[in-house]
């Protein structure tokens, strides 16, 4: 089985805070219960559409194969089963800033094109 690197459950508490720059994107702004994290993500929300107060669960993995096989860089279904097929919405992304505040608030922002997946919704 895949070893998670991070799962919570985020509540959405803004969308677009700094109003809609794309189409198709929308910026939300999430806080997690477990952890207590503030998160910035960029979401296609015209394919998974979210509201303020929707709750979902982020989890980020090295792989979308269920026995752990690391990526080769790119993915294809295949007809094989993967960590995927647990989420209705599913992100490659790389994280790109991590920060903490001046207490126990850490700052996640994510950007598109890396090894990991974000996985949710």
């Amino acid at each position: 089985m895949v070893e998670l690197l991070f799962e919570d459950i985020f509540t959405l508490t803004k969308l677009n805070p700094d109003g809609k720059k794309f189409d198709k994107v929308s910026r939300i702004e999430a806080r997690s219960e477990q952890f207590d994290m503030f998160m910035q993500l960029d979401v296609n929300t015209e394919v998974y559409p979210l509201n303020v107060g929707d709750k979902f669960t982020m989890v980020l993995a090295p792989t979308l194969s269920l026995d752990g096989t690391p990526d080769t860089g790119y993915f294809t279904q295949g007809g094989r089963k993967s960590l995927a097929d647990k989420f209705e919405y599913v992100m490659h992304g790389k994280l790109y800033k991590i920060s903490e505040d001046s207490g126990t608030n850490v700052k996640v922002f994510c950007a598109e094109r890396s090894m990991h997946h974000l996985v949710g919704f």
